[in-house]
């Protein structure tokens, strides 16, 4: 692993790429951006987590599933109408209801609350339209960013907590795919705990044991068999 200013980077294969990632992520977590409850870090908590679910994994590909997870992090943020939990035909029916209240304030001759009713009526329409737009801009997004924008940048993630990208480099002497990974941690207190207990790990962790998915199909399929349980903490597994 090179460190710099502008953060902490690996060479290699798909393996160096996603241990480096669990490492940063075990050293994240126990420096308490996971635990809202005790450490001053805790606004992170949901920053984490979007990290933890974009970073390479095991099982993924950079072309398929990281490039998906980019796009989705990438994407335009949500509209007052889907922060709402409401989708542009609810807001129209919304908007022509308002309408028609208006029109029944004027035939009681209550032109203030009639134009109260048309206003929000018309913020409702305006409401549709942005949500039916972000949906479409999205639907451009996503097919542009993977299909063009991957070939010609890195894969790339950013939020308050981390800022990460990983390059495909030249194929290696084994005529293997090799990469480029580099995450750097956006506070600099915490990069620095972080700088810290990565050092730990490479001195402490003879091998570090790669997080994989677990296939619990075959056993639902045997008669009788119960589904293993999920690990409560995989990152706490991944060490000897």
């Amino acid at each position: 692993m090179e460190e710099s200013i502008s953060g902490f980077k690996v060479r290699g294969d798909w393996g160096d790429v996603v241990e480096h990632g669990e490492r940063i992520t075990r050293a994240l977590r126990d420096s308490g951006v996971h635990d809202p409850k005790t450490d001053s870090h805790a606004r992170f908590t949901r920053a984490f987590e979007e990290w933890d679910e974009w970073r390479p994994k095991a099982h993924e590909t950079l072309e398929a599933d990281v490039s998906e997870k980019t796009s989705e992090q990438a994407s335009i943020e949500e509209g007052k109408g889907e922060r709402a939990g409401k989708e542009p035909d609810e807001d129209i029916k919304t908007a022509g209801e308002k309408l028609s209240e208006s029109y029944e304030r004027l035939e009681h001759d209550d032109a203030e609350a009639a134009m109260g009713n048309w206003r929000e009526s018309i913020d409702y329409v305006a409401r549709a339209a942005d949500s039916a737009g972000r949906k479409a801009f999205r639907r451009v997004e996503d097919t542009v960013y993977q299909n063009v924008m991957t070939q010609l940048a890195p894969y790339y993630f950013d939020n308050e907590l981390v800022s990460a990208n990983i390059q495909q480099s030249a194929r290696g002497v084994d005529n293997g795919e090799q990469f480029v990974f580099e995450v750097n941690v956006n506070d600099d207190v915490l990069k620095d705990d972080v700088s810290e207990r990565l050092a730990e790990y490479e001195d402490e962790v003879d091998r570090w044991h790669v997080e994989v998915e677990k296939d619990t199909g075959a056993a639902e399929a045997i008669e009788g068999a119960e589904t293993p349980p999920d690990p409560e903490d995989n990152s706490k597994s991944t060490t000897n």
